[in-house]
């Protein structure tokens, strides 16, 4: 779908104050530090006791909230709020009815909370979309936040972290407030379970290796090369890519295979030191580069999400972005650099708190 009318007018993102070295995580398991680090993830976020889903994603929506009303919105004018997790706190009541009254939006709101694994987020970020596209609502809020959960001793335990990305959607017509528009966006979907969790189970299950070939790279390259196709755009042309990221390795390989550089990726890939947060992870990305992007840039993202499918999306930055970075403190880079690493004590205790 091509599109032209919506865009980007506040974004905002949030991680939990500490973080836990990979090493470590080996070390708990028994197991060589190399396993870790062949990931290519150093550390990654942990929350604390009183963190999740809905606190993660009120921190994100108040940031992008504040850039908003900088950048000449208004509060009224946020007609949508939807939330992508795979760890809502509740199975039955929503996470958007406390985030919308923490943030002091409108009672007149559509509202719903999302599940599609890790690409709940992009998910969000496309309906919000299609409701400012339509001419539905002025503006759209969209979040993706979780708080990851891995069983100890499994593969994920060294990458399940947590985090939450928010943005808020506005039409063309308010050309001054846009920071990105979306000029395209394409979306895949097959029957491939290679991650799943049942109603009780704490942790998820999945096939391991699996997870690669069939699942998460038929998905991201199917998309991202339909989102190519249909805008006639070559990888050469576009100025940042941004991949899911389950690890660092997997979309170093997908960006190597559709044709992109190490330059190009690089900005996005912060899971090296926040490790995956699921459904914030590619949203997470996308402010990463968003941070440092220029005007005119073009910007490819894919999400990923098991079970299976992909979200590909085309942004294009306006001279916006650089005119209004000069208000806005509170970057990913700057919360990932106050980061406070957590020795392997504490490290057992949060995780032993977190699982009750």
């Amino acid at each position: 779908m091509k599109t032209n009318q919506v865009g980007i007018v506040a974004y905002g993102a949030a991680i939990p104050r500490h973080k836990v070295s990979t090493n470590i995580i080996a070390q708990s398991q028994g197991k060589n530090a190399d396993v870790a680090k062949s990931l290519g993830v150093f550390s990654k976020t942990i929350p604390s006791l009183d963190e999740d889903t809905v606190t993660l994603s009120t921190e994100a929506g108040k940031i992008a909230l504040d850039r908003f009303l900088l950048n000449k919105g208004a509060v009224k004018n946020i007609e949508t709020l939807f939330i992508g997790s795979e760890s809502h706190p509740y199975a039955v009541k929503p996470s958007g009815t406390v985030v919308k009254e923490a943030l002091g939006l409108s009672n007149y709101l559509s509202m719903a909370d999302l599940q599609f694994a890790c690409k709940a987020g992009s998910q969000s970020l496309q309906i919000a979309a299609a409701y400012v596209q339509a001419k539905m609502v002025k503006n759209a809020m969209a979040i993706g936040a979780d708080t990851a959960q891995a069983r100890p001793g499994d593969a994920l335990e060294y990458t399940a972290a947590a985090g939450a990305a928010a943005f808020i959607l506005g039409h063309e017509a308010n050309s001054d407030q846009l920071l990105a528009r979306l000029s395209a966006t394409k979306s895949v979907a097959t029957d491939t379970p290679d991650f799943w969790r049942k109603p009780k189970e704490s942790y998820p299950q999945h096939f391991g290796r699996f997870t690669g070939e069939p699942a998460y790279f038929k998905h991201v390259l199917m998309a991202s090369s339909a989102l190519l196709a249909e805008t006639k755009l070559k990888p050469a042309e576009i100025d940042f890519c941004v991949f899911h990221t389950p690890n660092a390795k997997f979309p170093e390989q997908a960006a190597k295979i559709l044709g992109f550089t190490k330059e190009q990726l690089a900005p996005s890939l912060v899971v090296k030191e926040i490790g995956n947060t699921y459904a914030a992870a590619s949203l997470l990305a996308l402010t990463a580069v968003l941070d440092v992007a220029h005007a005119s840039a073009k910007i490819l993202v894919c999400s990923y999400g098991s079970g299976s499918g992909a979200d590909a999306f085309l942004f294009e930055t306006t001279k916006n972005l650089e005119t209004q970075r000069v208000k806005y403190k509170k970057t990913l880079a700057a919360q990932i650099a106050a980061l406070e690493a957590i020795d392997a004590e504490t490290y057992q205790k949060m995780r032993t708190d977190n699982e009750h």
